[in-house]
This record gives structure tokens, sequence and C-alpha cells, in this order.
């Protein structure tokens, strides 16, 4: 299956399955990615946990080649932090901040948090469709007729990344997470008229590494007023919660929900 993108030289170059929603740029999901797998290789102890990693998308990313690069910012005996820098002809167009813990001893007690109940996890297809660029299994408005998170209800998704980030590199989860938290906008901004708003950046929030290959997304709130949108979202994966998204954006009225490769359900 063709990865989203190839290494050439000392960086990368997309290919066509990398475009995103909003026209021939990359999309937010392996924008992220790159990132996330840069941060990655700076972080070798496996007792640190990747806790928080912000992303943002300076300006549109032409599917053109690129470079990425990390380095550690700040490191200690309990965290560890990591930023990284993605460039096109020299110019940053996006960067992201990571926050590693370390684990250790959980704490006893009951916990208050808002209960999240996702429909089951899908069955696994005989084939996946290598014309989109993720499976993702969508549910909210069941009438057929319309994307179904365009209503004004509860909307959930499944996402299984299908194919190499980087040709020839097995996914490991905290890119896995990296990719999947971009939907974080689209399920939270979609209204009943459509979407309307394209992200400027997203933040993925984890307790734990996601296990297995799905990873759930729960619609939890939107926000906006005079184009401007936040929007947030809890996290699973079979196993239950692992962390949460969280997307600002901005008004722009191009988006093509095609590019999202949706399975209603």
């Amino acid at each position: 299956m063709i990865p989203f993108v190839v290494r050439r030289d000392d960086g990368f170059v997309p290919n066509a399955i990398a475009h995103g929603g909003w026209g021939p740029t990359l999309g937010g999901q392996v924008v992220g990615g790159l990132l996330a797998r840069a941060v990655e290789q700076h972080v070798s102890d496996d007792d640190l946990q990747p806790a928080r990693l912000t992303v943002e998308i300076l300006r549109r990313v032409a599917c053109e080649p690129l470079r990425v690069t990390a380095s550690v910012v700040r490191a200690g005996s309990r965290m560890r932090a990591v930023d990284a820098a993605m460039t096109q002809d020299g110019e940053l167009v996006a960067r992201a901040s990571a926050l590693y813990l370390r684990r250790g001893t959980q704490p006893g007690g009951e916990f208050y948090t808002t209960e999240v109940t996702m429909p089951s996890v899908p069955e696994e297809p005989a084939r996946f469709d290598e014309s989109v660029p993720m499976f993702i299994q969508t549910y909210g408005n069941n009438d057929g007729g319309r994307f179904p998170w365009q209503h004004s209800g509860p909307r959930y998704a499944w996402i299984r990344e299908i194919r190499d980030l980087v040709d020839g590199e097995e996914l490991t989860p905290f890119v896995r997470a990296a990719m999947a938290v971009d939907v974080t906008a689209s399920l939270t901004n979609f209204s009943t008229t459509g979407l309307a708003f394209i992200n400027a950046d997203y933040t993925l929030t984890l307790s734990r590494l996601p296990v297995g290959p799905y990873i759930g997304l729960a619609a939890l709130t939107h926000y906006s007023d005079a184009g401007v949108a936040t929007g947030s979202a809890a996290l699973l994966d079979s196993c239950g919660p692992i962390g949460n998204g969280v997307s600002t954006a901005v008004a722009n009225f191009n988006f093509d929900p095609s590019r999202e490769s949706p399975a209603a359900g």
C-alpha cells in the first residue's frame, strides 16, 4: 500500500494520498505524525510517557519535499520536553512541542470523570480501501442523506491507520495517536450545514499509550464565536479511555469530506 511519504536525502517527499480535505496540501494527520515521529526519536527511556503533544500548523503545508527536525529543550528526572519543526524551502510551516512524564505509582482513591460510551470497535474489513488515507468508521446522523457528523447530536469515530507514514516503517502507538487526534477538528466542528472550520492547531494528551490498531474519538464540546472555534474529544482504544484531543480552528469554507473516507454508522 502506498505510504504517506517516502525518504529523500535528509527529508521526505509526500505522495498524493497525503493530501488533506482542504485541497492539495498535507493532511493534518500527516503533519502531526511526522512531527511526533521526530519527537519520539529523542526519547529512548521506556518509562517516560508521552503526556502531551501540541501541533501548530503555521501555514498550509504544500505537497512538496519537506524536512523535520527535533531537539530536547529540557530534561529532568521526571520529565522531558522536546520541540520539533517542519520546514519547506527553508521556511517554517509547522511545529510541535511535546512533554514526556515518568511513569510511577498510581495514587489510590476514586476520581470523577465524565462518562463516555463508544460504539463497539468495528469489525475488521476483509480488505481496506487503498484509495483513502485511513479507515474511519463514523457514527452520528443515520438518515443516509448527509455526512454522518452533519447534525446537532453526538458523534463518534473509530480510526485505523492502514498504511505506513514513512515508507517501510511500522507505526508506533504514539505516532498512531498523534495521527488519529487530528480528526478532533472535523469531529467537533461539523454543524447541521457542514464543516466550515479549518484547524490551526491541535493538542493530544495521553495518560497511557493506545493498545491495538483502533483509536476511538467521542466529541465532547464545541464552542465558537465570530469564526473562531475550540473543540474537544475523548480518545479511547479497545480497552478504554486513554486521553483527549483539543482543536482550535478558524472559519473556512472549502472542505471536501470525501478526503475523510467516511463510513456511515
